[in-house]
This record gives C-alpha cells, structure tokens and sequence, in this order.
C-alpha cells in the first residue's frame, strides 16, 4: 500500500463528517453532516495537515469510498468542506456485526444499562463471531491510521465503536500520541462485569493503549478507572491538581474531563433562517395560545420517551387544568431501526401518543403532537416556542438538547432534566431533576415547569443557556488535543 504518512491531526470516528446519496442516473452526491464533531474540527482551520478517518456507512458512501484512491474523499474531488477524509469500506458483514452486534447492541447496552437482564445478554457463538468482527473493524481503522499518520502525529480516536483501536494503532505506530475520547456514560464497574471477561478486558486494555482515555463528566471517568482497577488489577493514581492516571501492564494513561457545550452562534443564526419561521408559523397554527411542552429525540432506548409520554398522561389525569391549555410537542425520529427492539420501541411510542390523544383529545384540542421523521428546522421552531423541555434519559453521556433548547427559547423555558443524563452536572442549579423511572414525580415536575412564574423561567433559562454554550465544540476539540499533546508519549 502506497502511503503519505503526512498527517499530523487525526479524528477517527464511525460516523464522518461527510455522506453520499445516488440519484436515478447513478450520480453520487455528498451531504455535509453536523455535530460537535464536524464543528470541532474546523477549528483547526484547513491550512492544517489534518486526516478524518471514517467508515461507509450506506451503498452510495461504499461507492465513493472505492472510486477514491486509498478512499481519500478529498482526493477525488468529492466536496468535504475542505477536510481531508478517508473513508473506508469495510466487508458488509464484518461492519454489520462489529457496528450493531456488538457497538449498538452490546457496548451501547452495557454502558447505558438497558439490559433486561432475567433474559439478557447471553453471550452465545453468534457473539464470538460478532467480536471477532468488532476486532477486523478496529484493526482497518488502526491500519488507516498508521499509513496517514505523520511522525509523532496525534490521532482523536472516537467512542465505544473503536475501543480497541488505540492499542492496535500503537502497535503498529508507538511513536504516535494517542487520545480515546468516550461520548457515552461508562457503566459501573459490577454492571460491566457483564461481559465475557476476555471481552470486558480487551475493552479497557484497548482504551489503555492511548495516552489519554477522556469523558464528558467526572463521573464517567471514574466509572472507567473503577472498572480498570477491578478488572485489570490496574493501578490508579490522583495527583495533586492533574489527571487521574491508570497504570497496567508498564503503560500509564491519563484519564481526563471535556465537557461539550452547544454551537451556540450557529444555533440562534439557524433558527432565524426562513425555513424555521415557516415551520414555526405552522406549529403555532396548531398549538394556539395554548402553553407547549417540547422534547426533540431519536427513538432510542436511552431516550426513555415512553415514560416521558406516561408523565403527561399523568398530569393531564391528575391536573385537570391543563387540559386544553397545554400540547406536547413530541418529536422522534427514528433510530437503528436494523434492530428489532428499536423497532417495537418506536411502536410503543407511537401507540401511547396515540392512546393519550383519543383520552383526552376533542374536535378543539389535541394534546400530543407527534413527528417522527427528521427535520431540523422544524426541531430549531419548537425550540423557539417551548414553555417547557422536558429531557428525561434514562442515562447519557450528556444530552446536547438539554443545552440547545434554552440557548434557542425565544421567551426562555423551563428545563425538566433527567438527574442521569451527564448535562444534569453542570445545569442542575437552574433545571428541574428528575429520577428518569419516576412517572409521578416527572408529572409533577412539569406541572411546577408550566406554573413557573414568567420572569422566573426567564432568569432560569438565560442562565441555561450561558451553561449550555460554555463549553463549545471548537474549544471541547482544541482542549483534547492540547491536552493530549502536552503528555509524552508511551
């Protein structure tokens, strides 16, 4: 293999900041994608030498994948918005079972602990096979970014689909700096014990191939560094004023803490453009003057949307003065539909919004708004005219909505906030917590969010939002990145 071996940046996540659709006469064409990610990286400007290594995800990205040299996007002349991307295209199954057998179906699971565990996991032949392919995924994309990578480069790898990549890239690179960043929460360390052991191992020897493992919250990171230390036997030291550090097998790795805020200049200049005033002057057409309750979601199980639903049935049963004089507006998009259990999960959504309506709604009123197909600009306008977020996951790494809605409220709302999602640590001074598996006490917590004195909520929310746009992706990237190549490398 021919390669440059120039690059002196490198992020490494599943997802890319780039992806294909083919029209009816076979042309390819490329859609920018969003998130932390995408605008962290433009923080590096693009005079830098700087390589995105990530995967194909669809048929029309396998295409463009293969049609590039060495799948380096840019270099076939595919618009990447000015970043070097390599993406690779990974045998079908093997991705298949690395990226839903065992990512979204395991490691997902495990750390968000969604387990019913009378009945799972059973970690059967079927499994092995999946792992082993887990192991080809992460080895393509160690291999990728050995041949990018300059001397003594640094390398971002992303999240729980590539937990094994940092020790195989420092296999084959050891003169590299190698950071893991997790976006997820870590499960607790008698929870993770789950997993077959060799596989509960490799995860943390993976991980401890960098030399920095990094969280969203303190608390995942000392979740991650319990879990070392039960399972390896590692070593975990606190100095004074620096990192936590865990010591394995000779190798130290530095465990840190990056919140990530939201874009909050590219949000308030979003939600103004004419599309969102479009559809904002529709959802006002449908709610009236009526009070809104908003939450936007993936219909993912974490989300936990279904007791968020159960909470409204029980405030309009037990206050009945808000019949009539509330909507929830309820917007969930459809997630890893692949799998069967988020399949039947967004049929449980769907029966209980439709269960909730035909109580309560009449010829004048409809009390629970649904969308289920994606729209951005539409989220932007029920971010504008919500009273009231509700944002209740059973457990999350952070949770960007939590953060989003009060920057973008036009008259500031209340936040209702799942004490479990990892916002809840720097936004609980002015939301109201919840324990996600309460219905009662949610119910209740809106009902307080809806009677919440105007200037009240108003006072709350500026203050939400000057949380939630403290940390943003630019400088959440650029204090990796500076933390990671301020160690020495291992």
């Amino acid at each position: 293999m021919v390669t440059s071996r120039s690059a002196r940046i490198l992020v490494a996540s599943n997802r890319g900041p780039v992806s294909f659709q083919e029209a009816d006469d076979g042309t390819l064409t490329s859609r920018r994608g969003g998130g932390g990610l995408v605008t962290g990286l433009s923080a590096i400007g693009s005079d830098e030498a700087a390589v995105w290594v990530c995967a194909a995800l669809s048929d029309a990205d396998r295409r463009a994948a293969a049609q590039a040299p060495q799948g380096r996007l840019d270099a076939a002349g595919h618009d990447t918005g000015g970043q070097a991307v390599r993406m690779l295209d990974i045998d079908r199954e093997t991705f298949h079972q690395a990226y839903n057998g065992v990512a979204n179906s395991t490691l997902w699971f495990v750390h968000h602990l969604l387990y019913d565990t009378p009945v799972s996991p059973a970690f059967d032949h079927a499994f092995t096979q999946e792992w082993a392919s887990y192991l080809r995924y992460n080895e393509a994309f160690a291999s990728s970014l050995a041949a990018e990578a300059a001397e003594g480069a640094a390398v971002l790898v992303q999240d729980y689909h590539l937990a094994l990549a940092p020790r195989l890239l420092r296999e084959r690179r050891p003169d590299l700096r190698i950071g893991h960043f997790s976006h997820t929460p870590w499960a607790p360390a008698e929870y993770y014990r789950m997993l077959p052991d060799e596989v509960a191992r490799d995860v943390l020897t993976g991980m401890l191939g960098a030399d920095r493992a990094a969280f969203l919250t303190r608390r995942w990171a000392d979740a991650f560094v319990d879990c070392c230390r039960v399972v390896l036997g590692a070593t975990v030291e606190r100095p004074a004023g620096g990192d936590l550090t865990v010591v394995h097998q000779g190798r130290t790795t530095r465990v840190g803490v990056h919140g990530l805020g939201a874009d909050a200049e590219f949000l308030r200049e979003r939600a103004h453009r004419p599309d969102v005033g479009s559809r904002l002057r529709a959802l006002r057409e449908e709610v009236g003057d009526r009070r809104t309750i908003v939450r936007v979601d993936r219909t993912e199980l974490s989300k936990n949307i279904v007791r968020g639903l159960l909470a409204y049935r029980h405030l309009l049963r037990t206050r009945p003065q808000w019949r009539g004089k509330v909507v929830h507006v309820a917007f969930a998009y459809p997630s890893r539909h692949d799998l069967a259990v988020y399949r039947e999960y967004t049929a449980a959504v769907r029966r209980i919004a439709d269960e909730i309506n035909e109580e309560f709604g009449d010829d004048t009123w409809q009390p629970l708004l649904v969308h289920v197909n994606d729209d951005f600009p539409r989220s932007l306008a029920a971010y504008r005219m919500a009273d009231v977020a509700l944002v209740n996951p059973i457990r999350d790494g952070m949770n960007l909505v939590a953060k989003e809605i009060p920057i973008v409220s036009d008259a500031g709302c209340a936040l209702v906030l799942s004490r479990e999602a990892g916002a809840a640590a720097e936004l609980a001074a002015d939301a109201l917590l919840v324990n996600p598996y309460d219905v009662v006490q949610t119910a209740e917590a809106l009902h307080r969010a809806l009677t919440m004195p105007a200037a009240e909520r108003a006072e709350r929310s500026r203050r939400l939002a000057a949380a939630g746009a403290a940390l943003p992706p630019q400088r959440w990237f650029l204090d990796q990145l500076a933390a990671l190549t301020g160690d020495a490398p291992g």
